[in-house]
């Protein structure tokens, strides 16, 4: 994304989601739940670290898995299900839909499937074609956000945008974190600090159903 650092956290713009209409872009608000999800891991160092943030807080997640990933780091996948988490498609090789043929795009996330996760499925990058949509939703349940933490960013500055998000999120939210080397750094400050704001102001980790 061409955003500068400062902007972050990010609510989709309007036009995105009338785009998008049949893709989840929040959930329902009752039970004041809040859906912490990770894409583009598994990695065995970031991932475990991750996973060991989420013990403290007692909170599950959804990680959004590259097939890749989890042939380099099959120990880790099995962990974040062994703890409890649910994991999700992110195609095999993080493939970006704006590029690539609808028919190469589902076999890529068919490959991915074959490790065994569950029916949802992200975009790499949130780039996914109109043809690509018609064709997944036959088989899964297409998984975008309300809001993502920038935390791929290097030079994003990190206490004010762990304040904003603070400040912006709200019951039904869908956030985004990456358990990846890019965004190490900036997701290991923003992960305790933010769960740590969630517990305190009475927001439940929310398990997507559908």
């Amino acid at each position: 994304m061409n955003i500068l650092p400062h902007l972050y956290p990010l609510r989709p713009p309007a036009i995105a989601q009338k785009w998008g209409k049949d893709l989840v872009w929040s959930m329902p608000t009752e039970g004041n739940n809040v859906y912490l999800t990770f894409d583009d891991g598994p990695h065995p160092e970031i991932t475990a670290e991750v996973l060991s943030i989420l013990d403290d807080f007692h909170w599950k997640a959804t990680f959004f898995c590259i097939g890749q990933n989890i042939l380099r780091s099959p120990d880790t996948y099995r962990d974040i299900l062994s703890k409890g988490h649910t994991t999700a498609n992110h195609t095999q090789t993080h493939s970006n839909g704006w590029k690539t043929d609808t028919s190469v795009y589902l076999q890529n996330t068919l490959q991915a499937q074959s490790h065994g996760m569950s029916s949802l499925f992200r975009p790499p990058y949130g780039k996914i074609t109109p043809a690509q949509i018609r064709s997944l939703r036959s088989h899964y349940t297409i998984v975008m956000w309300s809001m993502i933490t920038g935390d791929y960013e290097h030079s994003l500055p990190r206490q004010k945008t762990l304040q904003k998000l603070n400040n912006r999120t709200k019951a039904g939210d869908i956030v985004v974190f990456h358990d990846s080397v890019k965004a190490k750094q900036n997701l290991l400050y923003l992960l305790p600090r933010y769960l740590e704001y969630l517990c305190q102001n009475d927001f439940k980790p929310g398990c997507f159903s559908f």
